[in-house]
């Protein structure tokens, strides 16, 4: 699709959007520009006290409602960030997602992992992704490939030790 024919088409997505929906893609798009200042200009430290309990995991299952909400959230991040002018890529994705969820204390995990680059075997690469009871909201694609290294977690009720 041409940036033309992607700019016509977003007034008429826009409008068949619910209120709800309209309201999570503006509060994704303020966030992910918020988190990607946040990745670009901070150390990692102070961006860390915002994502939850380190190396903590939120249960696999959760309430009905809950379940509708972070799929509502999953969905506005990664639309916005699809229409971002600026990168917005895994981690900035899955903080946006975090924050949103945190806000409406629900409970979810983020997931940092690495692999061996596949370009350069002697450097790694990186992702992030977020999940909800046993739904990965943001950074689906290819998340298995990684080791997690590290995990936030948030909702202080039911936070389970991570395994690792």
């Amino acid at each position: 699709m041409t940036l033309i024919n992607k700019l016509s088409a977003a007034p008429a997505k826009w409008n068949r959007r619910s209120r709800e929906e309209r309201l999570l893609l503006l509060e994704a798009f303020a966030l992910l520009g918020m988190a990607r200042l946040m990745v670009l200009l901070t150390p990692f430290r102070f961006l860390a006290r915002t994502l939850g309990k380190h190396m903590a995991e939120t249960p696999a299952a959760v309430d009905s409602a809950s379940s509708r909400s972070a799929n509502l959230v999953g969905q506005a991040v990664r639309s916005a960030a699809g229409n971002t002018p600026w990168q917005s890529v895994c981690l900035p994705q899955a903080v946006t997602g975090q924050w949103m969820l945190k806000r409406r204390n629900i409970p979810a995990t983020l997931y940092l992992g690495v692999k061996k680059s596949p370009e350069s075997p002697d450097k790694l690469a990186a992702h992030a992704w977020l999940r909800c009871g046993g739904k990965i909201l943001t950074g689906a694609e290819g998340h298995r490939q990684f080791t997690v290294v590290s995990t936030f977690a948030t909702n202080k009720r039911g936070i389970a030790p991570s395994p690792r």
